[in-house]
């Protein structure tokens, strides 16, 4: 049983890890095709919007353009709105599978 939650454990961990670098890696992209405007060439990862061309990081905007949008949709999607929610739940189901396949196939829980 514990081979198997050392599986699961490895599973939760390349998850999180998909997530992570999945959300990073979009919202820098995000940044790059959003900023197409001469006005806000500059994209300001701090504050997630396009610089003004003269430097002023008080002067922003946020990105347009489809692209932009998609690529914020798909960060939504990725974070805890979406894929990253439904963890605590399979979790959840992960081990009360393996607890309850212990006691069918072992016919009670044996360490």
């Amino acid at each position: 049983m514990f081979d198997n939650l050392t599986g699961l454990g490895w599973g939760l961990v390349t998850f999180a890890m998909v997530i992570g670098i999945g959300t990073v890696v979009l919202f820098n992209f995000g940044g790059s095709v959003g900023c197409e405007s001469t006005a806000y060439p500059t994209w300001n990862a701090t504050q997630a919007k396009c610089i003004a061309s003269d430097g002023n990081v008080s002067n922003t905007t946020d990105p347009a353009g489809t692209a932009y949008t998609s690529i914020n949709y798909l960060t939504g999607q990725l974070g805890s709105s979406g894929l990253a929610g439904w963890t605590p739940a399979i979790i959840a189901v992960s081990v009360g599978v393996l607890l309850l396949g212990a006691f069918f196939v072992g016919k009670g829980c044996r360490y």
